[in-house]
């Protein structure tokens, strides 16, 4: 491999993968993957892509009063007005790639609904939307002759240099080598791995936020955490399956401990509120009944008709045990996605200039305080083709010579002490779980203090474990740092 780059893209996942395919050919890409290139948090996505496109009955005003809905009015206007409007743009581009949406009988687009949507806008594979999109993005940057990707390869850490960015990574052979480039791209996604139970894969853990934390960027809105309802609730696993909103979009009910509806009571938008809301409801239900016991069921309608539209879901239940056609599946709240991040402009630039953030793992403004249900994906792709158009504009005034930054992997040190990360996760699963609780979370930020001032002066072994550990205690500091304001 190389060690100087144009751009070097953090993240393999739809943001990174679609900021590759968007910068100019005649630029030197790396993009690295800090696992296998199918793990990534865009393969896990089920619902769809939300967007107007050649939607008669639906317009861009009514998906910007949905998103501005359910984020709680607290979002970016101007964002959600450039997701919306440019829906149209990217969901085209997709389908140009291959990205095979599903289609009614008469040859048209299939849209489905989902909790706070106001209309049939979701695009969807079956209920592997992500996957489907990821792979085919994945296929066509590989036929890229100026992109090289690297699988299991960690970033250990990142420094602006004069010339642009350098980035410390350990590659599969556990060697070191240091990397440089003009413009940086962390496409990193969320931090699902902070949290005892999450829908996130197992690289979800925070790391571009905290690299881009420690160089002095502004991070924003970290404590916007959103809890997706109805995860499904084996009691038993870290990483919980995600029963997508979809299921109740096609008419699923909630039900209690006692096998009764209790939306009503909450919300007179029954189980298709947006997801804040949901997931309040089941808290709060949960405490009136004295009971953690939650079910989702859908059951009432065609069997055939499940198993067609919710394929993987209804796979993954039965190897659990549950036939979704048959019962009520027990579903409760768990970590789900990340609103806040690292904050960006319009360009998706941080405050740093030419570093840049895309996807989960940045800040645009869009999703308010709630992300509304399948703009992900839609705000992926959107602001990575922004970043990419950024850094195209700019690629002509860059300097010719790369600097390259000292890093110090410590070698001969001694590795972290074990805990740290399970620690982490208890504490802000007691602090910042759907209804936040302020004097857990004050009592929760003394002890992660702690362990973060150990992990930056202990001279520790800078390996996989020290990266992931540092990284979800600093995000659990900034998060627990914005709650006690």
């Amino acid at each position: 491999m190389s060690r100087n780059y144009d751009v070097i893209i953090a993240g393999c996942g739809a943001a990174g993968l679609y900021a590759a395919i968007n910068l100019p050919a005649n630029l030197k890409i790396l993009i690295l993957c800090k696992r296998e290139l199918s793990l990534c948090n865009s393969s896990l996505a089920q619902g769809g892509i939300a967007g107007v496109y050649n939607s008669p009955n639906d317009n861009i005003q009514y998906h910007q009063n949905d998103t501005l809905i359910a984020g709680g009015f607290k979002n970016n206007v101007d964002a959600v007005h450039t997701l919306v409007s440019e829906a149209a743009k990217d969901i085209e581009n997709i389908i140009k790639l291959g990205v095979d949406f599903d289609k009614n009988d008469d040859g048209s687009y299939h849209r489905t609904l989902e909790g706070g949507h106001s209309h049939h806008r979701i695009f969807h594979h079956a209920d592997s939307t992500g996957a489907e999109i990821a792979s085919k993005l994945l296929a066509h940057v590989q036929t890229l002759p100026n992109v090289e990707i690297m699988e299991n390869t960690i970033m250990c850490g990142v420094k602006q240099t004069k010339t642009g960015y350098s980035a410390f990574l350990r590659l599969p052979d556990n060697s070191y080598q240091t990397c440089n480039c003009h413009f940086m791209i962390m496409a990193t996604g969320g931090i699902g791995r902070v949290y005892e139970f999450t829908t996130n894969s197992a690289i979800a853990t925070g790391d571009g936020i905290t690299f881009a934390y420690e160089m002095g960027a502004k991070i924003k809105n970290l404590s916007y955490v959103q809890f997706h309802p109805t995860a499904f609730n084996n009691r038993a696993t870290r990483e919980c399956f995600l029963i997508s909103e979809a299921v109740r979009g096609e008419g699923a009910y909630l039900l209690n401990c006692k096998k009764e509806r209790f939306m009503q009571n909450y919300d007179e938008r029954l189980e298709l509120a947006p997801r804040d809301v949901v997931s309040h409801a089941i808290v709060l239900e949960s405490r009136k009944q004295n009971s953690t016991d939650f079910f989702l069921d859908i059951s009432y309608k065609d069997s055939e008709f499940l198993k067609k539209r919710f394929p993987m879901i209804y796979k993954n239940l039965m190897e659990q045990g549950y036939d979704l056609t048959k019962e009520p599946v027990p579903i409760y709240p768990c970590q789900h996605y990340l609103m806040g991040g690292i904050d960006v402009d319009k360009n998706s630039e941080t405050t740093l200039r030419n570093l840049f953030a895309c996807g989960e793992c940045s800040h645009t403004g869009v999703h308010g305080s709630n992300r509304l249900a399948s703009n992900s994906l839609l705000e992926a792709l959107v602001f990575s083709r922004h970043a990419a158009n950024c850094i195209a504009s700019r690629v002509d005034s860059a300097p010719a010579e790369f600097e390259e930054a000292q890093f110090d992997p410590h070698i001969n040190s001694n590795r972290i002490p074990k805990g740290y990360r399970t620690e982490t996760r208890r504490i802000m699963q007691r602090s910042h779980f759907v209804i936040p609780d302020k004097k857990e979370a004050a009592e929760g930020f003394k002890r992660v203090e702690e362990m973060r001032n150990d992990l930056l002066n202990g001279g520790y072994l800078v390996d996989a474990d020290y990266v992931l550990a540092k990284s979800i205690v600093t995000v659990a500091y900034i998060i627990l740092g914005e709650v006690m304001q």
